[in-house]
């Protein structure tokens, strides 16, 4: 996934306040348990010495509704010279609400909430027409555009008639659902065209939705997946409906997060376009040649390793030395973690970054634009060997 989004990170020195914090407001509770986690999050500003102005900018950000159903988190990035520069939705809430202080951000909640996001489309029709909903992250949180689409509405339900007249009644009905569900399917049609979606997730009338199915295109059909327990009126059960979306978005993620891998595995049993190593990684991000980076969770989760880095976004290296040498002055070069220094790098040269489950030398590991016969080759001698370098985290 594009991590675009954290490029305003790119024009301050810091330091950088992070607070990463679970945003639920479910129940009646909802409410005071996050001023609760809010709390937490000050102190342990607090604690690392973040100036108050910055901490009231966060808050400001971190208690305002997200208007997102059910679970889920929220990271805010934050200086004292820029205030708030990223805020971001994390489709799943963190395991613990924290708050940090010092001269990088953490980023690896960041690379969660770009790995998490989903960009789709919601459609529940009935034999009248449908309601729209489109999701894509946005600065303050996911925001959702909502649309109608309302059919013809003559003959839309079958009366109860002589029956001479039935079939007649029963063709007219027909007739207007399959109108209606035309309209619909042009209308989601356009939108998959313009704003290409990942997913288009269809809920409501049964009927509705079969028909809404047979007349979308070809290319809308292949990103159609049904989900139950949608419907157009109020006797909606919300918190079903809003589990059912949450499933469907978590498959959509876990297919992403294995072609990606897939397609390193690939990539290396060829001996071409991936790289599997921390180090051949900072070689390939230098020459501008990374098109996803891949990140191991336990990476984020606990990176102990660190890089240099100078003020260009292609100046990183293993040691200072090594940046020095490519005319950086020595005040100007930074000891940055592993994890922050090779995406700041990925988003010099627009790069996307995958989250994955799996073991990697060093936690990271990229899929290349290009190739020459600079190019770092890491691939092992066998696919077996391949199969022990990249094997699922135990």
């Amino acid at each position: 996934m594009k991590i675009d989004w954290l490029k305003p990170l790119l024009g301050s020195t810091g330091p950088f306040a992070t607070a990463t914090l679970d945003v639920s407001r479910g129940g009646e509770s909802g409410e005071r348990e996050l001023r609760a986690r809010w709390r937490s999050v000050v102190r342990d500003l607090d604690k690392a010495g973040a100036p108050a102005a910055v901490v009231a900018d966060l808050e400001d950000r971190a208690l305002r509704p997200t208007h997102v159903h059910g679970p889920h988190g929220r990271v805010i990035i934050a200086t004292a010279e820029d205030g708030v520069l990223v805020d971001r939705i994390l489709a799943a809430p963190p395991t613990a609400s924290r708050g940090h202080w010092g001269a990088a951000p953490e980023l690896g909640p960041a690379a969660r909430a770009a790995d998490e996001s989903v960009n789709y489309l919601l459609v529940v029709a009935d034999r009248t027409g449908a309601d729209l909903y489109r999701s894509t992250p946005g600065t303050g949180g996911i925001e959702v555009e909502r649309s109608s689409v309302e059919g013809d509405h003559d003959a839309v339900t079958k009366a109860k008639v002589g029956r001479y007249e039935e079939k007649r009644v029963e063709g007219r009905a027909e007739d207007s659902w399959e109108r209606n569900a035309e309209a619909i399917a042009a209308r989601v049609d356009r939108i998959v065209a313009e704003h290409g979606p990942e997913v288009v997730l269809l809920s409501g009338d049964v009927r509705a939705c079969a028909l809404v199915r047979g007349a979308a295109t070809r290319k809308t059909g292949d990103l159609l997946v049904d989900v139950q327990g949608g419907a157009r009126d109020n006797g909606v059960n919300q918190a079903s409906f809003d589990a059912h979306i949450a499933e469907a978005l978590a498959k959509v993620r876990e297919r992403r997060r294995t072609s990606v891998f897939e397609e390193l595995q690939a990539a290396v049993a060829r001996d071409a376009g991936g790289v599997t190593s921390l180090a051949d990684a900072v070689t390939v991000l230098q020459r501008g040649q990374v098109r996803e980076l891949v990140i191991t969770a336990s990476a984020l989760d606990g990176d102990t390793n660190s890089l240099w880095v100078g003020p260009d976004l292609l100046h990183l290296a293993s040691s200072k030395e090594e940046v020095e040498a490519l005319g950086v002055a020595p005040d100007d070069v930074r000891e940055l973690p592993a994890t922050v220094a090779v995406m700041r790098a990925a988003l010099g040269q627009d790069a996307g970054v995958t989250v994955v489950g799996h073991d990697l030398p060093g936690g990271v590991g990229a899929l290349l634009r290009w190739a020459d016969e600079d190019t770092p080759h890491d691939a092992s001698p066998s696919m077996s060997g391949d199969a022990e370098r990249l094997r699922p985290a135990s």
